[in-house]
């Protein structure tokens, strides 16, 4: 399914994003990258619903220079199939908050030491909506 990308942002440590959109039925898994650009990614947060060997599972990565790190597995899995969802990201440059729906938090480091947040990209089974700050 397209995504969508969004560069030349200015989102400073401490402000949080929120990124917010519909799950169709049948979705399989989706993707929310957040940092510099394509090859310089904070935070790779995958949602896979049944993908790569894992059901019900949010995979975490960075990408530092092109070169994934080390994978990070949540099972704590908020999401339903025909509903809506909003993920929040806090983050400075030791970790990544991400605020799930119903509340439950859980943090990974900023592998990548960025300080601030330049691009974002959703794709894959997720219709996005928006992206807000605060």
């Amino acid at each position: 399914m397209p995504g969508i990308t969004c560069t030349s942002l200015h989102v400073a440590p401490g402000v949080r994003l929120a990124v917010k959109g519909d799950i169709p039925a049948g979705a399989k898994s989706w993707v929310i990258n957040l940092g510099k650009g394509q090859n310089d990614i904070m935070l790779h947060f995958n949602a896979r619903f049944d993908a790569h060997g894992d059901i019900r599972t949010i995979v975490c990565n960075s990408k530092i220079n092109g070169k994934w790190g080390q994978e990070h597995r949540e099972t704590n899995f908020p999401f339903q199939e025909g509903s809506s969802a909003e993920v929040l990201f806090a983050h400075d440059k030791n970790e990544v908050t991400i605020t799930l729906p119903g509340n439950h938090q859980f943090k990974i480091p900023n592998s990548a030491h960025l300080e601030g947040i330049e691009y974002v990209c959703v794709e894959g089974d997720f219709n996005f909506k928006g992206i807000s700050l605060g």
